[in-house]
């Protein structure tokens, strides 16, 4: 039964980690609902997830890389990233232990954060000024901080660091692929950095007992990452985010509803 389990909070990160709808209030939910809260194997799934986008975007990385000493566009790219990822590395160095220890814990904060974002994702869609960046690699470095900027509120619980991005991309321009495209390769730095951090902290929490676990987890949410990525860029490009907007609101309405009965 924790294989299965193992398996199945492996999905659920896979699958929620690059959508706009909080992969870890997603795990942080369903971990207590299962009874399995571990936290040395919830970074270790999100390890399965990181290596799954460079995995996509292997291609553009190691172009990116072998261009770094000569190309002024490759070194472009890795300032854009740098960049935008500053604002969310020291938002995190200054909060993260009250995120965790204190926003991780109300049910309530993840409820309205879910709201909130659904809600601020459909006044995105609808009033959004019109996009002037259509390729997520030619994002100018300004906009690519400003998407940093509003990347620091996927600290909160329920808010989603690509649900952030991706608004944020949007209010800086970005056309809807574009920013979907933009979150995925500032998760690529982002995710690196959390990981380690994260690490650090859980890595008394590590033995060779749930090794097992943790691979079944890791895979599983490798191959559900690696998946879902190509057809949320089609589905963003067809439909739009209203989908996940509707999703949130209503998830987070679901939970509210449930705090009654503990």
């Amino acid at each position: 039964m924790t294989y299965f389990i193992a398996a199945l909070l492996g999905a659920i990160q896979g699958l929620t980690e690059f959508l706009p709808v909080s992969s870890t209030a997603h795990l942080l939910i369903a971990g207590r609902l299962l009874g399995y809260e571990d936290p040395a194997f919830t970074v270790m799934i999100q390890l399965g997830s990181m290596l799954a986008i460079m995995w996509v975007y292997r291609v553009k990385i190691a172009t990116v890389v072998r261009g770094l000493p000569s190309d002024r566009d490759a070194r472009r790219f890795a300032l854009m990233l740098l960049v935008a990822v500053g604002p969310a590395l020291g938002a995190g160095a200054l909060l993260g232990d009250y995120v965790q220890v204190v926003l991780y814990e109300s049910g309530r904060v993840i409820a309205g954060a879910f709201i909130a974002g659904g809600v601020v994702m459909l006044l995105v869609e609808r009033f959004r000024p019109a996009p002037v960046v259509l390729e997520a690699e030619r994002t100018p470095v300004s906009r690519a901080f400003g998407v940093g900027l509003c990347q620091m509120l996927s600290l909160v619980p329920g808010v989603s660091r690509s649900g952030a991005t991706i608004v944020g991309g949007m209010l800086m321009r970005l056309d809807r692929p574009a920013a979907a495209e933009f979150s995925f390769f500032l998760a690529m730095p982002t995710m690196v950095a959390a990981f380690v951090y994260e690490l650090m902290q859980v890595r008394a929490y590590l033995g060779a007992e749930r090794a097992a676990e943790i691979a079944i987890g890791f895979v599983t949410a490798f191959i559900a990452s690696a998946v879902v990525v190509k057809p949320f860029l089609f589905c963003v490009r067809r439909s739009g985010f209203a989908p996940f907007a509707w999703y949130r609101i209503a998830f987070g309405a679901g939970l509210l509803a449930l705090f009654p009965a503990g």
